[in-house]
C-alpha cells in the first residue's frame, strides 16, 4: 500500500505528465523520482505511466489509481483541518454533576449560552443532593461539579452567587405568626446540611417544633404548595422570581441579624480545569455571573 509521500508523487506525476518538471516539483532528481515510481508501480503490480519522448500517458490502472490518490489527499487535508480546528474549536464532551435545585433554576441559560457559542460541544448531565454531586466528583463520573452550601474541597473551588432564604407563604407576613397557624411547614427532601441550617434557624428563633408539617420529594412540588396557599415553606430566592409577587417572602435572619444566605459553589479537580471544554464552561459561566 503506498503511503501518503508516494500518493502526493504520483498526484504531482499526474498533473505535471513530465519527469523533469516533477523531479524539480518533488525536489529530486530525476533517476530518483523513475526508481521510485518503479517500486510504487511494482506494489501495485501494474504500469501506472507509459514513459516517451513526449511525457509522461497515464494508462487505464493509472487513471484508477490517481483518482483514488487524490481522495486520500483530500481526504487528508480534511483530517488536518480538522486536528487544527480542535486547537481553536471547542469539541468533546463536557460532563457536569449538578445540584438538582441549580439544574432546574440556574444552570439552563448558562447551557444554553454555552451551547450557542459552542455547537461542536456535548453535554452530559447528572443531578442529585449536593451530596451525591461530591460522591460523582470522586468517582470519575463527572469533569466539574456545581454544589450548595460550604462544601469540603481540596481541589479547584469557585464561587459562583449566594442567594437568600426567604419564608414563604400566602397569608404570613413575620416569622413569628407561625407559631399561630395551624395550616402545616410544607418541607422538600434535601441534603443533610441544608436542612440542619434551617433546623437551626428554626429552633433559634421558635425554640419548639412546628405543629404540623407536610415533607415532599421535590423543591418545586414544595413552592408550588405554597404559592396555592397550602402552607409555609422556607425557599432559595433561586427558586423565586418576579411572577410570585401574590405571596409574601420574609427573608431569614442570622443570629446577628443578617440575611441567612447559601452558596453555590463550582468545584473538581485540577486536571479536569485543564480540558478546552471545561475552559470555554468557566468563562460562559464568568460572563454570565457579570451580565447577571
Amino acid at each position: 500500500m503506498s503511503t501518503l509521500s508516494e500518493f502526493q508523487l504520483l498526484s504531482v506525476l499526474a498533473t505535471e505528465m513530465n519527469m523533469r518538471k516533477a523531479a524539480e516539483r518533488l525536489f529530486v532528481s530525476q533517476p530518483a523520482l523513475s526508481q521510485r515510481l518503479q517500486t510504487i508501480e511494482k506494489e501495485w503490480g501494474t504500469k501506472l505511466f507509459i514513459r516517451s519522448q513526449k511525457g509522461l500517458t497515464l494508462t487505464p490502472a493509472g487513471e484508477l489509481v490517481i483518482e483514488f490518490a487524490n481522495e486520500v489527499l483530500g481526504k487528508e487535508e480534511k483530517v488536518k483541518e480538522a486536528i487544527h480546528g480542535l486547537d481553536t474549536e471547542v469539541y468533546g464532551t463536557l460532563k457536569i454533576a449538578v445540584a438538582s435545585i441549580v439544574g432546574q433554576n440556574w444552570l439552563p441559560k448558562v447551557l444554553k449560552k454555552y451551547m450557542n457559542r459552542y455547537p461542536h460541544a456535548k453535554i452530559a448531565l447528572i443531578t442529585g443532593w449536593s451530596s451525591e454531586i461530591s460522591k460523582a466528583l470522586y468517582e470519575d463520573q463527572a469533569h466539574i461539579g456545581i454544589i450548595r452550601g460550604t462544601p469540603e474541597w481540596k481541589g479547584v473551588k469557585m464561587h459562583l452567587f449566594e442567594d437568600s432564604l426567604y419564608l414563604v407563604d400566602k397569608v404570613i407576613t413575620s416569622p413569628e405568626q407561625v407559631l399561630k397557624t395551624d395550616r402545616p411547614f410544607i418541607q422538600f427532601k434535601s441534603d443533610s446540611n441544608y436542612f440542619q441550617e434551617i433546623q437551626d434557624w428554626w429552633y433559634r428563633n421558635f425554640q419548639t417544633s412546628p405543629k404540623r408539617t407536610l415533607v415532599v420529594d421535590q423543591i418545586e412540588t414544595c413552592k408550588q404548595m405554597a404559592l396555592n396557599g397550602i402552607g409555609f415553606a422556607i425557599l432559595p430566592a433561586i427558586t423565586l422570581n418576579q411572577m410570585d409577587n401574590d405571596i409574601f417572602k420574609i427573608p431569614l435572619l442570622d443570629e446577628a441579624g443578617m440575611p441567612l444566605r447559601r452558596d453555590t459553589w463550582l468545584m473538581g479537580y485540577e486536571s479536569s480545569f485543564k480540558l478546552k471544554q471545561v475552559q470555554a464552561f468557566v468563562e460562559i459561566i464568568k460572563e454570565f455571573i457579570n451580565e447577571s
